[in-house]
């Protein structure tokens, strides 16, 4: 029985815990004591004010939920010992990107000299999830069939509601400033393995870029790994939120390895669509209503009925892994809303009890390190 193993790589900015905001310059003890209990599994990000951990591949989501947890709980540990705070959202409520320092990497500074100002305004943190797929040359033609659920796994994220001290009235704004960037976004309609690698060739023999690791899609081939790798997601505030799309993911992948015809036909208006839809997802995150291509009727449809269509469809992958439970665990996000509907919520009643907006927002971080750090 093939295992669809699932990795998980989470990024967070790293506070100072008393001016809530984060710290420009990366502080070397902390960095070196994470390093210590860590090793591999802890890493630099583009900007020193981000750090990112790596849980090893994992056969089931309850070692998932331990390595996340473990991961989380040592950054928090190191953090709080260097008068620091590790923040699980997508974007810092705070944080002036203009002020942000470079990693010193020699990947970091190319891609900086490339980007320029884009690059530098990519003060963004990210979920990726990495899955294996049974057949390495099926996964261009899974990405592709990926494309109409894309949506939901940014909606069930979102947790990136500011943007240097403002609220930009969208629950996800990573995504869209990540658009700046390019080679990112949805990926291309390449439906075999010699499509992609024919347009990765094209791009590193022309020396645009130097290998596949630069294209920056929403879901890519792994360049290093066997695996899908689903970019799509803001990081999670919540260790249980972060489960639950991860094994969402691992369920789709698995579904569109038994089931080849599932999505095989999409065509150009299906990415239209499905562009529109991360659009709603990363506008309206949770709140969002999605629109459905029929060949009877085409439609708007609440995200509710989306969501129970897909844990439909997943159902029996769920119970094949094992992880009903995390999968099922997308309606309580629903329910209570995603990172993104607490930060706002918080954030309301603080404006509305005579708070200032850096008063306000303060508080909202001070409850993202609280939560970042629960298991």
């Amino acid at each position: 029985m093939f295992d669809y193993r699932v990795g998980i790589e989470e990024e967070f900015f790293v506070i100072d815990a008393r001016t809530r905001n984060v710290r420009e310059r990366m502080p070397t003890k902390f960095f070196q004591a994470c390093k210590r209990h860590l090793r591999d599994q802890v890493t630099n990000d583009l900007l020193q004010s981000q750090i990112e951990v790596l849980t090893s591949p994992c056969r089931t989501m309850g070692e998932g939920r331990q390595e996340l947890a473990r991961l989380r709980r040592v950054l928090a540990e190191q953090a709080a010992r260097h008068g620091l705070g590790i923040v699980a959202a997508a974007t810092h409520p705070l944080a002036v990107w203009r002020e942000q320092k470079p990693t010193r990497k020699n990947r970091y500074s190319k891609v900086l000299e490339d980007m320029q100002m884009v690059g530098f305004r990519n003060m963004l943190c990210g979920m990726h999830v990495h899955v294996e797929v049974p057949d390495p040359l099926r996964r261009v033609e899974i990405m592709y069939h990926t494309l109409p659920h894309l949506h939901l796994f940014l909606a069930l994220s979102t947790s990136s509601p500011f943007w240097q001290g403002h609220a930009t009235g969208l629950s996800g704004y990573r995504f869209a400033a990540n658009e700046e960037m390019p080679r990112s976004g949805l990926p291309e309609l390449l439906k075999s393995t010699a499509e992609y690698d024919a347009y990765i060739r094209t791009l590193t023999e022309a020396a645009v870029i130097e290998d596949a690791s630069f294209v920056w899609w929403a879901i890519r081939p792994s360049l290093s790994q066997p695996t899908l790798e689903l970019r799509i997601a803001d990081v999670c505030t919540r260790v249980e939120d972060a489960l639950c799309l991860a094994a969402l993911y691992r369920c789709l992948i698995r579904h569109l390895a038994h089931d080849p015809g599932l999505n095989a036909d999409i065509d150009v208006i299906d990415r239209a669509v499905a562009q529109e839809n991360v659009w709603r997802a990363h506008r309206y995150g949770t709140a969002a209503s999605f629109v459905v291509r029929e060949r009877e009727r085409n439609s708007a449809q609440p995200i509710k009925a989306v969501l129970d269509d897909f844990l439909a469809l997943l159902r029996e992958d769920a119970e094949a892994l094992d992880c009903v439970h995390e999968v099922c665990a997308a309606r309580d996000i629903l329910a209570r809303g995603s990172s993104a509907d607490t930060q706002l919520e918080l954030y309301r009643a603080a404006r509305n009890a005579g708070r200032s907006r850096t008063q306000a927002l303060r508080e909202v971080i001070d409850w993202l390190r609280r939560t970042t750090a629960e298991s």
